[in-house]
């Protein structure tokens, strides 16, 4: 996924309210950014970080300009727009670059399914193979050299998690998809620490027969991109 318009570069000056960030330019223009990330962004927003940026033409749009990446103090590299999980892992299952979830010939997206009233992220269908769906979940919480997922409790991961297992006993085919939008992640864990349900959620899922997918991308300000596979484990 390339960046069009390029990414522009400011200083992180805080964030605040979850969907806004004040930020300075490298010509010292103070502005207010968009931030689409609802959750804690631990480690991702620490005033004095470099900050990447886009920059919408919608004359509809109070804050026109869109917090896109992170670039930390220590060196690392964030994709703080969750929105943008969802269109990395559609490019590369078009793409067929995800061993796992290839040979498939039909893709649909926000699909309503399950008994809690879900929309799934992905819907994988071919003639012969039962039906694949799949949860696009965003992993930026970098603790102790580990990726956690999530960076807070969430009782909407939760629920996706309780709809998947019952997809999977039903005998579709059911896949949790960790995107890891954090330069410094080398593998994932469930944090049990944050969520403890969360874990125990995940542990059931697992035993039924839900499928846990991690890859990492790589990140830039001329764009981001699903390049390899890392573990996940309990």
């Amino acid at each position: 996924m390339n960046y069009t318009p390029a990414l522009r570069p400011a200083t992180l000056i805080k964030r605040y309210k979850r969907f806004l960030a004040d930020v300075v330019t490298p010509e010292g223009t103070e502005m207010t950014l968009h931030c689409a990330n609802t959750g804690a962004m631990t480690g991702c927003a620490t005033p004095g970080d470099r900050v990447w940026y886009s920059t919408s033409d919608s004359l509809t749009r109070k804050y026109p300009h869109s917090w896109e990446l992170t670039e930390t103090q220590q060196g690392d590299w964030i994709g703080v727009n969750t929105l943008r999980a969802n269109t990395l892992v559609r490019e590369a299952l078009e793409a067929q670059r995800i061993p796992e979830l290839s040979g498939y010939t039909s893709l649909r997206a926000e699909v309503k399914y399950g008994d809690e009233k879900s929309r799934i992220d992905f819907l994988l269908q071919a003639d012969s193979r039962v039906n694949c769906y799949i949860e696009v979940k965003s992993v930026t919480l970098l603790e102790q050299g580990r990726g956690f997922f999530p960076d807070a409790v969430t009782e909407r991961g939760q629920k996706h998690l309780r709809e998947l297992t019952k997809i999977a006993e039903q005998g579709a085919r059911a896949v949790l998809f960790f995107a890891v939008l954090h330069s410094g992640i080398e593998d994932v864990a469930p944090a049990r620490h944050i969520d403890v349900r969360y874990a125990e959620l995940l542990a059931q899922a697992q035993q039924s027969g839900v499928e846990v997918l991690c890859y990492k991308a790589q990140l830039s300000p001329t764009g981001i991109d699903l390049k390899k596979a890392i573990s996940v484990t309990s």
